[in-house]
């Protein structure tokens, strides 16, 4: 690999202010003139390691003398540097196709956060299961479960709520992606169940096995995610209705209350159960659904006052009505509306950009039958 450099945050301010000085109106025609990836110097200017034939190139492009200020102004990213906790000025503020898994740049879903702490707050853990349409933020709504109780103050958002637990640090929480083929027998499901839960895993290690091992040693209240349930179902014939019924078991009677389950799925726990062939009981052990649906306008409106640059008034509304308050559109028009932004473009035509690409998810907007 070349060598690496990380510009200081002065450097990259000068960079910044020195674009349109030098000829170059908007950072996407600098990274044609450079032959670079747009997304290379977007990364350069978010104070990101960069090539050091990249950093010369910028630099000498710009008309700065780069050998005279490389002592002061970069550091040589191939010495061990700390590694700091990822904020959403490390990634993108708006989240597209991936799930959020950082607490700070998740918005909204208040109402189901409240209820869903309350449930897991007390023993026995009760069970619950998130229902909604793809890209409507479920698995998004699982991490952060997973995630906010423990999050440091200092890596959330002014005034982000995160005491939903008295104890937070008591819990354990093992999040399961059924898309993962390493999930979809049953060996290699219980196998990583028990080493999220830093147990010993027996050889070999199957369903009677695993029933000792967590009955006998949970003492902690833990609560497993399951995403992509529907996956599992369909897919794994090792996940049978004797597997179910065994975290039946577990949950209602073998763990002193300690552990619980939520899971996230397109429809009802009993109706995806019927549907591919499952009659176990485990399925109506989930006493609370909650379907989700668009944000409310507050929370969408504290999304789009995220962006490092701030929306005009007008394009504010326009996003709110095309969006209809549904995070993934949401997001979309946001992004689109920052990179022309980012790139001193005129017009309208990034809601052109943005309506195309929300087009595949304008399912959202019809309602859940």
């Amino acid at each position: 690999m070349g060598r690496s450099l990380k510009v200081s945050p002065g450097y990259i301010e000068k960079v910044k202010s020195a674009v349109g000085r030098n000829g170059f109106p908007s950072q996407k025609l600098l990274a044609e003139e450079l032959g670079l990836s747009l997304s290379t110097l977007k990364t350069f200017l978010r104070g990101a390691p960069v090539d050091y034939i990249n950093f010369v190139e910028i630099s000498q492009k710009l008309g700065f003398e780069w050998k005279t200020i490389a002592d002061q102004e970069v550091t040589d990213s191939q010495s061990p540097q700390p590694r700091s906790q990822q904020t959403c000025e490390d990634i993108s503020p708006f989240i597209t196709g991936n799930p959020i898994t950082n607490p700070r740049c998740f918005f909204g879903r208040q109402k189901e956060l409240k209820r869903l702490f309350d449930l897991l707050k007390r023993r026995p853990l009760q069970n619950a299961a998130i229902i909604g349409k793809g890209g409507s933020g479920k698995t998004s709504l699982l991490h952060y479960l997973k995630n906010i109780t423990t999050t440091p103050t200092e890596q959330l958002r002014p005034g982000q709520k995160s005491d939903w637990l008295p104890h937070p640090e008591n819990y354990r929480w093992i999040f399961v992606d059924f898309q993962d083929a390493r999930r979809q027998s049953r060996e290699g499901l219980l196998r990583y169940i028990l080493e999220s839960l830093k147990m010993s895993v027996p050889s070999p290690c199957d369903l009677e096995r695993f029933m000792d091992a967590v009955s006998s040693n949970l003492r902690q209240p833990t609560v497993i995610l399951l995403d992509e349930i529907g996956v599992g179902l369909q897919r794994c014939p090792e996940l049978d209705d004797g597997f179910w019924e065994s975290l039946r078991s577990l949950a209602t009677n073998q763990t002193n209350g300690n552990l619980g389950f939520v899971l996230a799925t397109p429809e009802s726990p009993m109706e995806l159960a019927r549907s591919t062939g499952h009659s176990s009981p485990f399925f109506n052990i989930f006493g609370y659904t909650t379907t989700l649906g668009a944000m409310t306008e507050d929370e969408a409106r504290e999304l789009i006052a995220s962006s490092p640059i701030p929306f005009p008034a007008e394009d504010v509304e326009w996003i709110l009505n095309q969006s209809k308050c549904w995070p993934l559109p949401l997001h979309i028009l946001c992004r689109e509306r920052l990179f022309s932004l980012e790139d001193g473009e005129m017009g309208d035509k990034w809601r052109e950009e943005g309506l195309q690409q929300m087009q595949p998810f304008t399912h959202l907007f019809e309602k859940l039958v």
